[in-house]
């Protein structure tokens, strides 16, 4: 590493207490790491950049892989006025200041990128709040999410914006990192090469991450100090993952814990759960994991299940690790001895297909509200029987659209609650028959 450092060369001063990741963040879209599908002299924002044309885009991915910092160099590669708000902080006032803000420097013959942290957190009314503003060109929005767009976003608001993927940055993007750090601090990583592969696995494809903790590997050492993987992970209280989260060891031990859950081996189950939870991994990717397991695989059989899955999410957000783990334990034996049912998720699988098959249907006329006189004069609602004025709360009336006719999509077994949804189902059939004839 010397050869890296040159004596005659301090290393650059820096305002007190300024944060590592600061010092280093990029000056330019080629100084960015990690992403060269969009930063690269091929890449998608650099293809933008010279065809002198940036619309709206969001930019999706994992925490510290360069999704603020990249914002903030279009605007200056592009000459654009940069703003910056956080969906956490920021509410309907804020919004429109920001948006008169913008129609001003606009009106003055300037264009506003807006970067918008967190995007997701928005809800639907303030998240269509944007939708004239860049129609108009006032401003060109670009959101960051770590959530999946196409769950967390307005479809008009998607429609309007171009979705750029941000990967997790791999070992050599965070070498690449820890060098330009050791250049800097003018000296390298107090640490010998197994604490030097340690710390990159800790930082788990988060660049800033990787130079926080590189940052209190710094200020921990003492002269000459130098430390072994056992000493970083006593200054850093950190453990490394045993595995990378986007290798095989990741996807074949969740596979393994489901397919545990769906074989009602809680032994099994919890040995995985806990293999997982000593790998480092993620406790939110867990916790949702162990909601899907609920729904797919016991569904009604169970109605509690997604209930206690959702409640260990919540158990582990109150306290935290490690005592947070318990309440994932509890919830993976639950599920793991509760009845299984993959009625409801076989069921929903068919109803998408016929929506997909019959999706121009109308719904019968007597199930249609009639707000107005026309929609009156055309029979909307004519013939609807409320149930709760009929004999056991029941009708009988057919809702499918009248030329899909009747279809049976949900088929529950003979095991746990499920029996009883049956049984009701079977009489519900009885008395539809005999009241329509």
């Amino acid at each position: 590493m010397a050869d890296l450092f040159s004596v005659d060369e301090p290393p650059r001063k820096a305002p007190p207490g300024q944060p590592l990741a600061d010092r280093l963040r990029p000056t330019s879209l080629a100084e960015v790491v990690g992403q060269d599908h969009l930063t690269g002299a091929d890449g998608a924002l650099t293809r933008l950049i010279a065809s002198g044309s940036l619309g709206s885009m969001i930019f999706w991915g994992p925490p510290g892989t360069g999704k603020t910092t990249v914002a903030r160099l279009l605007a200056g590669e592009t000459s654009l006025a940069f703003e910056q708000i956080s969906a956490v902080f920021s509410g309907v006032a804020d919004l429109k200041k920001v948006f008169e803000a913008a129609r001003l420097r606009r009106a003055n013959g300037r264009q506003t990128l807006l970067f918008v942290d967190e995007i997701h957190r928005f809800n639907r009314a303030q998240q269509d709040s944007f939708l004239p503003v860049m129609e108009d060109g006032t401003v060109v929005l670009v959101g960051a999410t770590t959530e999946n767009p196409s769950f967390e976003l307005n479809a008009a608001l998607l429609s309007r914006a171009r979705v750029l993927v941000f990967q997790s940055l791999d070992e050599e993007s965070i070498e690449n990192l820890l060098s330009r750090a050791e250049e800097m601090q003018g000296g390298p990583l107090p640490l010998d090469a197994d604490a030097r592969a340690m710390l990159v696995r800790m930082a788990d494809g988060d660049g800033r991450a990787s130079l926080t903790l590189a940052e209190e590997v710094w200020r921990a050492a003492k002269p000459g100090e130098v430390f072994d993987g056992e000493g970083l992970q006593r200054i850093v209280q950190r453990r490394a993952p045993i595995y990378d989260k986007g290798q095989d060891g990741h996807y074949n031990l969740i596979s393994a814990l489901h397919k545990s859950v769906r074989g009602s081996d809680p032994d099994a189950a919890l040995y995985y759960l806990a293999r997982m939870f000593d790998a480092g991994e993620d406790p939110l990717y867990l916790g949702r994991r162990l909601v899907r397991m609920a729904v797919e695989d016991i569904g009604l059989a169970d109605p509690q299940a997604l209930v206690v899955a959702n409640a260990a999410k919540d158990a582990y957000d109150f306290l935290g690790s490690p005592e947070g783990e318990l309440a994932f334990a509890e919830a993976c034996v639950y599920l793991a001895t509760a009845p299984k049912s993959n009625a409801v998720y076989m069921a929903f699988s068919a109803a998408k297909r016929a929506a997909k098959e019959h999706g121009s249907l109308l719904p019968p006329k007597h199930i249609l509200n009639a707000p107005t006189k026309l929609m009156k004069e055309e029979s909307y609602g004519a013939g609807y029987r409320y149930d709760h004025d009929e004999a056991e709360g029941f009708s009988g009336q057919d809702y499918f659209p009248e030329k899909m006719g009747r279809q049976t999509f949900y088929d529950p077994p003979e095991r746990g609650f499920e029996r009883d949804i049956r049984k009701r189902l079977e009489y519900w059939a009885k008395l539809r028959k005999e009241r329509q004839g």
